[in-house]
């Protein structure tokens, strides 16, 4: 291995399956602070071959070694051969650990330059696949992975997240530079983070939805009713596969049928009513292992328009007017401040559109525009 850079403890995991190698515990400087963190290096890792690498970020109130046994990859990571860092939250206000992700990027501690940093760290020492590598998390983890996507895509080809969503804030700022494959796993009847979203995030169905328009995917998914393989963790499982999106990527729920607040398959079950018909770090290594970074990049990338489409009056009266400066538009969504999709309108293909405001009560809404080469977002009112 390459040397170490700053303090190291190299351990045993016990944890693990037998064959697990060394979990190292350290840290880098990021943002003016020491930003710990555990990376799991699997047996299969070696210098001379480049490895993925797969950010595994813990919930709020929860920290690295907590994530690293709830959410355990290790014996997947000894199969398969990716690298896997699992990096510690800052404490809020209230002394608990937590990722940034409320509010606009860049205000308080920037956790998405703290992991950009962390993957120049870790690539410094170890022999990283750059174009492989992904992001999962457990709840505010979840978030986190959604705002890497949203924030850091020239250096994040895919992400998962369970029982996250994404905040209303936070939303207009996401400005991914590629379509992105995604996988949402979430349970319907989650009290933390509830499937239909709340004042401060979006619903769960409207997350997945963005992501689809973004990735120019087939609105309708191929829809699979999971097996019913253990009765007794009392929820059952629906898979839906959003496909035939640009550079052959997909967008997939996991819907948890009165599921809670956990992660499907963990060994650790008495947190909530946890599915154990899927397992979440299998199905997430598999949807993520797929991609490359480079192969959703390059001449066929799907940059975000940035004011190709006019859209105007703003604030408007009765009617928003669409109109396209060099090309068409393919589709719109307008979403309310609670994150519910009010109206939509796919296959346009009009350089002028207008949305009429006669049924829309006063207020705040989100315009979501696909011109044909990414996403849009404006605030309107």
């Amino acid at each position: 291995m390459k040397n170490r850079l700053l303090f190291t403890i190299v351990l045993l995991t016990t944890f693990c399956t037998i064959n697990a190698q060394v979990t190292i515990i350290d840290s880098i400087m990021a943002g003016g602070i020491y930003r710990n963190y555990r990376l799991y290096v699997p047996t299969a890792y070696s210098d001379d071959t480049p490895s993925p690498l797969l950010f595994n970020l813990h919930g709020y109130s929860s920290d690295a070694f907590g994530q690293a046994v709830y959410a355990n990859f290790n014996p997947i990571a000894d199969t398969a051969g990716f690298l896997t860092v699992i990096p510690n939250g800052t404490l809020d206000f209230f002394g608990i650990r937590h990722w940034n992700i409320f509010g606009a990027p860049g205000t308080g501690v920037d956790d998405v330059a703290f992991l950009s940093a962390l993957i120049d760290s870790l690539d410094a020492e170890y022999n990283i696949d750059l174009n492989r590598v992904y992001s999962t998390g457990m709840s505010n983890g979840g978030f986190m992975s959604h705002a890497l996507a949203c924030e850091l895509s020239n250096r994040i080809a895919a992400i998962a997240s369970v029982t996250g969503s994404i905040d209303k804030d936070r939303m207009p700022f996401c400005d991914p530079q590629h379509n992105t494959p995604v996988m949402q796993i979430h349970g319907t009847a989650d009290e933390t983070v509830p499937y239909d979203g709340n004042f401060e995030f979006l619903p769960v169905d409207s997350v997945v939805s963005y992501w689809v328009k973004q990735n120019h995917c087939d609105v309708t998914p191929e829809f699979t009713e999971v097996p019913d393989i253990v009765t007794i963790d009392l929820c059952t499982a629906e898979h839906y596969v959003y496909g035939s999106c640009y550079k052959d990527t997909h967008v997939e729920l996991f819907k948890i049928i009165d599921g809670g607040h956990t992660w499907p398959g963990t060994a650790i079950t008495f947190l909530g009513v946890t599915n154990l018909d899927i397992n979440a770090c299998r199905e997430i290594w598999r949807f993520l292992s797929q991609y490359r970074l480079d192969e959703l990049t390059g001449i066929e990338t799907n940059p975000l328009l940035k004011n190709e489409v006019n859209i105007y009056p703003n604030p408007f009266a009765e009617n928003i007017y669409l109109n396209s400066k060099n090309g068409v538009i393919e589709s719109w969504m307008l979403f309310d401040v609670m994150g519910n999709l009010v109206a939509e309108n796919d296959a346009v293909n009009n350089k002028l559109i207008t949305i009429s405001g006669n049924n829309l009560q006063a207020g705040l809404y989100y315009l979501y525009v696909n011109g044909g080469v990414g996403m849009q977002v404006v605030k309107v009112e």
